[in-house]
């Protein structure tokens, strides 16, 4: 009797030889075995030093399976109305095939950032261990601040790669300079995913505090996020006021609540309140696909996405265009971007959707006041702008900018104005109680 077990495992291998005889992929030497995430890496019980390497199989059968991509079919209506159309996937498609070399991006990845893996504990009702990549620049300067960059969907540790210089060696000494920690969540890049339900951004949040200070000796931290970083910063903020000492969010986004919808109903809103509102009620409708299925049914859409390189491309290129201001992405980022889920599978990144919903964090429940100073950097094609009024019901505001262009990944955009933002907030300690970080 056949074993297809075999004959699958057979036909592939089959097939890779014959690709690679073809292919124009830089070759690579062979390790003997990789982990099932395909990447090497050692998560011990403290920090130690971490340098990207991923399968050459698994990158050569990536290869083959974007090769092999079948195309949508376009309908007569104007682009995007339904998601990226096809000369824009096949774009992607022709890019991995003919040209971009992953080996030559991890060397990037390699040579430009310091890299560490570590393993760390949430307080309470996580209990698992919390394998961690994380990325860790000190500056040279005695008076530097220690600021945790938190990341998020549908991005990764790489977003910090364009402020990270600026920040931990700034051009003169009248300027703030940073050490610069950037983890990447769990299911993220190269942190595992979790192997059970339960770890959410307050889970996480709680890890990375013992980061801070238990591994990093960090007493005393900021924080900047966007994405999930806007979330993780409110949950640190409000969970561990004694050493997160002010936070920066390019993401800090509050729903109405029944007061304000009933004057919106009534027509007695502020200008500035209905263009809110009208902004997240234009996104629920129309553009919160991905986030309803990933936060309800996160593996029924992992067993497409886990085999398909070009199509979970595509599911994220969706979200990266629609939420820029004209950033022009390349191919060569598009996919990198991907890769950053693609090497271990999406399923662990989909699932901290579903982790939010479960607590309410889309409806801005289970927050805590945030009783240290915060600032708040606007950019306009996040397509939101929480009013001043609703944001002071919830933090202790002392800092907004409202940037006049750049989008959801502020960092990677738009990384001079973000920079300028964080030494306007940190650079004043009237704004950001700084002093409490250096004693």
């Amino acid at each position: 009797m056949l074993n297809i077990a075999s004959f699958s495992t057979l036909t592939l291998s089959l097939l890779l030889t014959q690709h690679a005889t073809t292919s124009t992929i830089p070759t690579r030497s062979q390790p003997t075995e990789y982990p099932i995430n395909n990447f090497r890496a050692k998560f011990g019980s403290t920090p130690a030093p971490f340098v990207v390497d991923v399968d050459p199989t698994f990158i050569a059968a990536t290869h083959l399976k974007a090769s092999l991509t079948r195309y949508t079919s376009d309908i007569d209506q104007p682009e995007w109305i339904d998601g990226p159309p096809k000369h824009n996937i096949s774009t992607i498609r022709d890019f991995w095939v003919e040209k971009y070399d992953w080996f030559a991006v991890q060397q990037t990845i390699n040579r430009e950032l310091s890299q560490f893996t570590t393993t760390v504990y949430a307080d309470a009702n996580y209990t698992s261990p919390i394998p961690l990549h994380f990325v860790h620049h000190r500056s040279p300067r005695a008076d530097a601040i220690p600021l945790l960059f938190i990341h998020g969907w549908p991005g990764s540790f790489l977003e910090v790669g364009k402020i990270i210089k600026n920040l931990t060696n700034p051009t003169n000494s009248t300027l703030p300079a940073f050490h610069v920690i950037a983890p990447s969540l769990p299911g993220f890049g190269f942190s595992p995913a979790p192997s059970k339900p339960g770890l959410g951004l307050r889970e996480v949040g709680q890890a990375l505090n013992n980061l801070m200070t238990k591994q990093l000796n960090y007493p005393k931290y900021v924080i900047q996020g966007g994405d999930f970083g806007g979330f993780t910063l409110r949950y640190m903020a409000g969970d561990f006021p004694d050493t997160v000492v002010s936070v920066l969010s390019n993401f800090f986004i509050v729903p109405p609540n029944a007061t304000d919808s009933d004057r919106f109903a009534a027509g007695t809103t502020t200008p500035e309140e209905n263009f809110h509102i009208k902004a997240l009620i234009e996104f629920e409708t129309g553009y919160a696909g991905y986030r309803n299925i990933q936060q309800t049914r996160p593996l029924q859409l992992a067993v497409a996405m886990t085999d398909s390189p070009v199509g979970f491309a595509a599911w994220i290129y969706d979200f990266m265009y629609l939420h820029v201001d004209a950033y022009p992405w390349t191919p060569e980022e598009i996919i990198t971007w991907a890769m950053m889920y693609y090497i271990q599978g999406p399923y662990g990144g989909f699932s901290m959707y579903k982790e939010l919903a479960k607590v309410g964090a889309w409806l801005n429940q289970g927050f805590r006041f945030v009783s240290q100073p915060l600032g708040v950097s606007t950019f306009p094609k996040d397509g939101y702008k929480t009013p001043t009024s609703w944001l002071q019901r919830h933090a202790n505001l002392s800092f907004e900018s409202d940037n006049s262009r750049g989008g959801h990944f502020a960092a990677y955009e738009v990384p001079n104005l973000l920079v300028n933002d964080i030494r306007k907030f940190w650079g004043n300690n009237s704004l950001s109680n700084i002093d409490k970080v250096r004693g």
